[in-house]
């Protein structure tokens, strides 16, 4: 058996603990507590080290997971805006 390393665990970061769903969850929890919030993905890319593509798909699997959160595709002009609100 060899001694080389696990590619896989190589260079994990403190983001890679946290599944990509987690990620954003948590994310939208910690904005939306004071009250709505209304954004679209490509503005909060960066914030939760994820693709635009990856929360727009995200955005509507938790439209109907998370029971804490209120999220409406509100509306769509050159990109969605979502509205998010804790229930």
């Amino acid at each position: 058996m060899s001694a080389t390393r696990n590619p896989s665990t190589d260079g994990v970061t403190a983001t890679d603990d946290l599944s990509k769903e987690e990620r954003l969850t948590r994310y939208l929890r910690e904005k939306a507590e004071d009250g709505e919030m209304y954004f679209k993905s490509k503005f909060i890319a960066d914030d939760v080290d994820l693709s635009p593509k990856e929360i727009g798909a995200l955005m509507v699997k938790l439209s109907d997971a998370a029971s804490d959160l209120e999220v409406e595709k509100w509306s769509y002009t050159s990109a969605t805006t979502w509205r998010v609100e804790t229930a």
